[in-house]
């Protein structure tokens, strides 16, 4: 089972930009579900959440993931 929280170093990597930024982004992601009544947690934001917001909802595996 995959982690429910993506963290900075997650984020910068996936997005390929620096773990400042990558905060950034995930504090702007944490602002959007506080507002819609969501607790959160500093540093990470939800993995599902981060993806929606990423990809639309529509994450590819890498090949030879099944």
């Amino acid at each position: 089972m995959s982690e429910k929280f993506i963290k900075a170093q997650e984020v910068a990597q996936v997005l390929e930009v620096s773990v400042p930024y990558a905060y950034k982004v995930i504090r702007q992601l944490n602002e959007e579900l506080a507002d819609k009544g969501f607790l959160t947690v500093s540093g990470r934001v939800s993995r599902q959440y981060f993806n929606e917001r990423m990809y639309n909802g529509n994450v590819q595996q890498n090949k030879g993931e099944t």
